[in-house]
């Protein structure tokens, strides 16, 4: 692998890029705000992120990826183009060889999509690479022996659940429930039960310092500011806990569903390996309070959040040329999709 070859995690929260030699050189929410008049790009990644629910009526911020799959190409190419160029520096002219990651349930034509913006934004060849496979490279798991390994990776708009391997998936499912899920079930429980208005991004505050999928020994509480939705007037209200259990309830109980459909379907001998090697968890979903002890005690297998749930699908990524080179036309035949 040249040192001008990145991988590329492409998620719906956020973009991380990967290096040879370097690691993880950037990661930034994959967000675009742009002057609806004139279609001209205003700011691209964290300085867009902040501008959510801030913008004048002609300013846009937006996210071009939707449950992990390209919602808006033209704005999507443009976001691609600026994190390579962020990514490699203005100096290399080289054009790169890029890994993309994408979910495992991604059709043909989402696939072309991907490949046809990364080549736009200046690839010089694409290899296309699922979540769940990336997300074992990159946690360290050797994929091309004949053992099963079990992993699930928590986005931003989709959840991939899969058994891998000899380097590819055996048992897989891809559901559109993930973080931006938790975040609309947040949204929507403050209106209902406390007459309040809160934005995407409190909504993702909330999540990641006291939201919970099961019960906490001790319930922690945070201040929660919003609009009311009686008066119009600003309302702060706490909020415990134990209510964002309660909210997270039914897009807890689509992963817990996924999981299971995804054992049911997975051969004997490697049900076995799993029950013994466990469940990986991978993403940022996996962070949220509870999901190792919702899934363990769901499926009663031991089930563990690996060190860098954020970065290991782009580390991954990066990762996956030299290991199809190392594999050769096995791997070569399984997951990758080359331009």
């Amino acid at each position: 692998m040249l040192g001008s070859d990145i991988g590329i995690d492409l998620g719906t929260a956020s973009i991380l890029v990967y290096i040879r030699g370097k690691g993880v050189v950037l990661s930034e929410p994959s967000v675009v705000a742009y002057d609806k008049d004139t279609n001209q790009i205003k700011a691209i990644g964290e300085e867009a992120r902040l501008m959510i629910g801030r913008t004048p009526g002609n300013i846009a911020a937006v996210r071009p990826l939707r449950q992990g799959v390209i919602s808006d190409y033209t704005v999507t190419e443009k976001m691609l183009k600026y994190f390579i160029h962020k990514a490699m520096g203005r100096k290399n002219l080289r054009r790169p060889r890029v890994s993309v990651c994408i979910p495992s349930g991604a059709t043909e034509v989402e696939k072309r999509a991907v490949i046809d913006a990364t080549m736009e934004a200046g690839a010089r060849d694409v290899i296309i690479i699922e979540e769940p496979i990336a997300a074992a490279l990159g946690a360290g798991i050797d994929i091309s022996k004949p053992s099963g390994n079990m992993i699930i990776d928590i986005g931003g708009g989709t959840t991939d659940i899969a058994v891998i391997s000899l380097g590819d998936t055996v048992v897989s499912t891809s559901i559109k429930v993930a973080g931006d899920d938790f975040d609309d079930a947040l949204i929507r429980y403050m209106r209902r039960k406390h007459n309040m208005l809160i934005g995407e991004r409190t909504a993702e505050d909330i999540k990641m310092s006291i939201g919970s999928v099961y019960e906490r020994p001790e319930p922690v509480m945070a201040q929660v500011r919003g609009r009311n939705l009686l008066t119009g007037m600003p309302k702060v209200i706490q909020l415990s806990s134990e209510e964002t259990q309660e909210a997270f309830t039914e897009a807890a109980s689509a992963i817990v569903a996924g999981v299971h459909q995804v054992l049911e379907q997975t051969p004997p001998e490697l049900s076995a390996d799993i029950a013994q090697r466990g469940i990986l968890l991978t993403g940022g979903g996996s962070q949220i309070y509870g999901m190792e002890e919702l899934l363990e005690e769901s499926t009663g297998i031991r089930t563990t959040t690996v060190d860098d749930p954020l970065s290991v699908v782009a580390i991954g990524t990066g990762r996956y040329a030299e290991f199809i080179e190392g594999m050769g036309e096995l791997a070569a035949a399984h997951s990758a999709v080359r331009m």
